[in-house]
């Protein structure tokens, strides 16, 4: 399974990115994806999940009533949509898929892209 993010980019605080991420397969009947973030000298973090058949799943605190993910089934796309991004927002966004656990609030997946860059200026 391969996973490729795309739309990140370069923009100003209280502005939008789309962000796309396109995966090679879907397996399972109940898949589920993510979006993780990591910023500078920072962990990776969780920002929210989508299952795929339902259409629906949760966020991170830090980013609940400003992102926004979707899905493409015709296109195998998930994307994230964020609107009034903040400098904390700045990161390296990267997808995943394929649910394998969950930890408290840690979710763990078998397949992680590379990602897409997010700088968000003040």
């Amino acid at each position: 399974v391969q996973l490729q993010a795309s739309g990140g980019g370069l923009v100003q605080a209280g502005g939008s990115l789309r962000l796309s991420c396109v995966v090679s397969r879907r397996t399972g009947t109940n898949y589920d994806m993510a979006w993780f973030r990591q910023g500078p000298g920072k962990e990776r973090e969780f920002v929210g999940r989508i299952n795929w058949t339902t259409g629906r799943g949760n966020y991170a605190d830090s980013v609940k009533g400003r992102f926004t993910i979707s899905r493409d089934n015709a296109k195998n796309t998930m994307f994230l949509q964020m609107n009034s991004l903040k400098p904390e927002d700045t990161a390296v966004y990267i997808c995943a898929a394929d649910l394998k656990g969950i930890d408290g609030n840690r979710w763990f997946y078998g397949y992680y892209g590379q990602g897409t860059q997010v700088t968000v200026s003040s």
